[in-house]
């Protein structure tokens, strides 16, 4: 039997709004993607009608439904639940003539079946043998209980579907006859296998066959028709509204929409707290007006329902009485067989979530999972990832982001959009002697640093790299770096104290203007010391100069005597 609900792999986001809603949390998370797990679900079909992106999809009935009009040697007969006109704004005869265009031999109403149900249902009540009997008219609740109370089995009606009803009071007057259901739910895809149900379309799927082949339906005039009380039964208590109960049955009855009031009422019952009562119980809130391709596709609850309960007549269809066991049911138990921790396990998969004590289990449900332990115990079955704790992943990031803040040797402020200071670390505020982040947390920047640079980085959408100030209010010299991100709306100031370097290099070029200045006057002494040398040189040459002479001269003249 193939997967009522499909996952589509490539739409899937991993975002968990599907484990949220599982009333039953029969998701499994894997390789970031939402499995459902099929012996766990019950086909109630939330976690199609909330998938954002459509990562969700039924199997698609159209190409059954093809294959058997062409071959099929019997009339293909459409079985329209009671809800249809609430779906397509028309009534019997309005679908009639759309339906037989697309190669349906012809149409009835689902309804009727709901007539030899609700029959049934008053038989049991007049036995008065079955203390609280749950009806069965909706799969998704005899899901639930074959799966997850197996124990209140013998509480349920022992009575088969509308739907299958009406396929057999069909294959009864005509038994070559094919049957394709046309409704709002998902879990009926399920049902209808092993059933007189050849094959079952959903509204939305009937709608496309319809602009697939260029077919319109067009409402047409009915008149009222007054034997037609059971086309309620889709309506929260349409089954018990219908119903002819016995004065001294001595059952009472209850109506029961929604998943969780149904679950909430099961317990009861499990509980002891229900006797001698006649339980309707529909999985859907507004029951099948309300059902998935309803809420998915024509989410209009209060014109759904008036157009059901407008066309709707005050008294049966006309139907035979059934026959004692003519229409019964079988129901087993369907509990899966799922491994449970021991307390150990679970504690310590809890501590691995930061949840050491049990002060410290929030139960927040953001995983999708009621309580910490819930979580903690798919964690143990392999259906959930830690990953999935919303708590964990921010004590995580946040306990990251801190130590990274904490330990860079850089000054780090955060702001929003409007210039608000939203994180600054322990190093930013050293540098500007802050004491208390919350002295600044929410302030402007101005508050702390110049926006001048904030204001022009921001409206231009370009960073400002490494721009170097001296900050008097701090008596600093700092290197401030902003970095503007825009997909965010935030800008990220890093700041890099540069006192020391600065005053170094002013320390240096000091002392460089003081060397020069030093040369340069030890070069002006050098020179004059070399001109007043060179000046004493110059007579001192002359001098010697005048004497050789007068010396030869004196030589000379020896000779010549």
């Amino acid at each position: 039997m193939p997967d009522v609900i499909q996952l589509v792999k490539s739409n899937c986001k991993d975002c968990h709004k599907c484990i949220r809603v599982c009333p039953v949390k029969a998701i499994r998370f894997t390789g970031h993607q939402a499995h459902i797990i099929g012996s766990q679900c019950i086909y109630c079909g939330q976690c199609f009608m909330t998938c954002p992106h459509e990562a969700k999809e039924i199997i698609d009935g159209r190409e059954v439904v093809k294959v058997l009009m062409q071959q099929s040697e019997g009339p293909v007969i459409a079985s329209l639940d009671p809800s249809f006109i609430a779906f397509f704004g028309t009534g019997i005869e309005g679908m009639r003539e759309p339906l037989k265009k697309i190669g349906f031999s012809d149409v009835e109403e689902a309804a009727i079946g709901a007539t030899l149900v609700k029959k049934a249902y008053e038989n049991l009540m007049r036995e008065g043998t079955q203390d609280v009997i749950i009806s069965t008219q909706c799969q998704t609740i005899v899901t639930l209980i074959e799966k997850y109370y197996p124990d209140l089995i013998s509480y349920m009606a022992p009575v088969v579907s509308p739907m299958v009803a009406h396929a057999m009071d069909i294959k009864r007057r005509m038994p070559d006859a094919r049957v394709v259901y046309i409704g709002p739910c998902v879990s009926k895809k399920f049902e209808q296998y092993g059933t007189p149900v050849d094959a079952m379309l959903t509204f939305e799927e009937m709608e496309q066959v319809f602009q697939q082949n260029n077919v319109e339906i067009v409402p047409q005039e009915e008149p009222p028709v007054v034997k037609s009380r059971e086309r309620g039964f889709c309506l929260p208590g349409g089954i018990i509204d219908s119903m002819d109960i016995p004065e001294d049955s001595g059952y009472s009855t209850l109506t029961f929409d929604g998943i969780y009031l149904c679950k909430s009422a099961l317990e009861d019952v499990r509980k002891g707290d229900l006797h001698k009562c006649f339980l309707e119980m529909s999985s859907c809130r507004s029951s099948c007006v309300g059902g998935p391709i309803m809420k998915k596709y024509h989410d209009k609850p209060v014109r759904n329902y008036q157009l059901v309960e407008n066309y709707m007549g005050s008294e049966d269809f006309e139907v035979p009485n059934p026959r004692i066991g003519e229409y019964n049911r079988i129901f087993t138990s369907k509990a899966p067989r799922l491994k449970m921790p021991m307390e150990s396990e679970i504690r310590e998969i809890l501590k691995s979530l930061g949840r050491n004590t049990p002060e410290q289990e929030l139960n927040c449900g953001t995983c999708g999972y009621d309580t910490c332990r819930e979580k903690a115990i798919a964690i143990y079955r392999g259906i959930a990832d830690p990953n999935m704790c919303l708590p964990f992943i921010l004590d995580t990031t946040r306990s990251f982001q801190n130590s990274i803040l904490d330990n860079t040797p850089n000054g780090v402020v955060i702001l929003n959009e409007d210039f608000e200071i939203q994180v600054i670390n322990r190093c930013a505020m050293d540098m500007m002697n802050i004491h208390h982040e919350s002295d600044v947390l929410g302030e402007n920047v101005i508050r702390i640093l110049d926006p001048t640079p904030f204001f022009a980085a921001y409206s231009s959408g370009k960073s400002v790299q490494t721009d170097r100030k001296y900050f008097s209010d701090y008596n600093k010299y700092l290197e401030q770096t902003i970095v503007v991100d825009k997909t965010n709306r935030t800008l990220l100031c890093f700041l890099r104290d540069v006192t020391d370097e600065e005053e170094s290099r002013i320390t240096k070029e000091q002392q460089g203007r003081a060397t020069v200045e030093t040369a340069d006057k030890v070069i002006d002494k050098q020179m004059r010391i070399v001109q007043e040398i060179a000046s004493l040189l110059g007579e001192t040459a002359a001098e010697t100069k005048i004497a050789l002479t007068k010396l030869k001269e004196s030589i000379d003249t020896d000779e010549d005597e």
